[in-house]
């Protein structure tokens, strides 16, 4: 006889995710300052689609689609919401504008550049009330009128398990907004600074570092103070995670944007294919004794400065119906 059991949720890995298709998709010029990835983009990719009407648009229309799909095949609730809008060039990234937490909590963020703010839509929280169980609505996006932002789980990078919230501080991550956040949530904020070869500040710790359940991912060398540095690394190693080490030209191929996933069968990580070329075989090695890697080509979108773990935004809340046959 079968009888019905609740399905186990990973805490650090989510098994479903909202992804936004954007069908007029381009670099923002509002970002570009503070955004060394998006300057690194080439010019010819980016100045030949700036509106979003011509191939680079319809690209990015497609990586997004064939991403959805794969993730799926692989075993991953993938919630798919259009923008037909052409005011939202990085709507593509959903993760910086909302975040939920289990115990049935949603988080929603002040933005940095003014037309983000755009990107924040009712129908994405309606689609999380009406499917998953939500208890309330955290909205910080009223700290922009001082001035102070924090760009959701890109400007913290989430330690689910030891409940601690790691950030670059930037434009895009302010000290007071992260410790509103921590307080909140119950998360011990871990603020530090971070910048390339060149001194340029990271904009979003998302690039900087993965967190999976027995792994980390990190650009230790561009973390710009030593203690710090040291710091970080041992509280991953106590938490009995191997870390394992990016370099900046890693880091610069997206190598630290990548997001660990919970499948029925077995947890995956989700990477740019341009990731996990950059990674050494030695490095896909270490990984593979803990996840199944996933490569995703979405070469389009990272002309924005971005890529696959921007644009994931997981899914930790319980669904109304997260019971099976057994």
């Amino acid at each position: 006889m079968q009888k019905l059991i609740p399905t186990k949720r990973n805490p650090q890995a989510p098994s479903a995710v909202i992804m936004i298709r954007p069908h007029h998709f381009y670099a923002n010029p509002q970002t570009e300052g503070d955004n060394a990835f998006q300057r690194l983009a080439s010019e010819p990719m980016k100045t030949a689609d700036l509106t979003g009407g011509g191939n680079l648009s319809k690209q990015a229309y497609e990586q997004v689609t064939n991403a959805a799909k794969i993730l799926t095949a692989h075993g991953i609730q993938v919630h798919i919401f259009e923008d037909e809008t052409q005011d939202k060039p990085d709507s593509v990234f959903p993760n910086n504008w909302f975040s939920t937490h289990s115990g049935g909590h949603i988080a929603i963020y002040p933005m940095f550049a003014e037309n983000r703010r755009k990107e924040r839509r009712s129908d994405i929280i309606d689609m999380l009330k009406q499917k998953y169980r939500v208890q309330d609505v955290l909205d910080y996006s009223g700290l922009e009128h001082d001035g102070l932002y924090l760009e959701g789980t890109g400007a913290m990078v989430l330690d689910h398990i030891e409940r601690v919230a790691y950030a670059v501080q930037s434009n895009r991550t302010n000290p007071l907004a992260l410790e509103r956040f921590c307080s909140h949530f119950n998360y011990e904020p871990m603020l530090f600074d971070a910048a390339d070869e060149n001194g340029t500040a990271v904009y979003h710790t998302n690039v900087l570092m993965c967190i999976g359940t027995d792994f980390v991912m990190l650009g230790s060398d561009m973390v710009s103070d030593e203690t710090r540095r040291n710091e970080i690394i041992t509280r991953f190693e106590a938490s009995g995670r191997e870390v394992i080490t990016l370099t900046p030209e890693q880091i610069a191929e997206f190598c630290g944007n990548a997001l660990e996933l919970q499948s029925a069968q077995q947890r995956l990580l989700a990477m740019s294919q341009r990731a996990y070329d950059a990674l050494t075989s030695a490095q896909r090695d270490r990984l593979e004794k803990s996840v199944a890697l996933v490569p995703l080509d979405v070469s389009a979108i990272e002309t924005a400065g971005g890529s696959i773990r921007c644009m994931l935004a997981g899914i930790h809340l319980a669904a109304h119906s997260n019971w099976v046959f057994a």
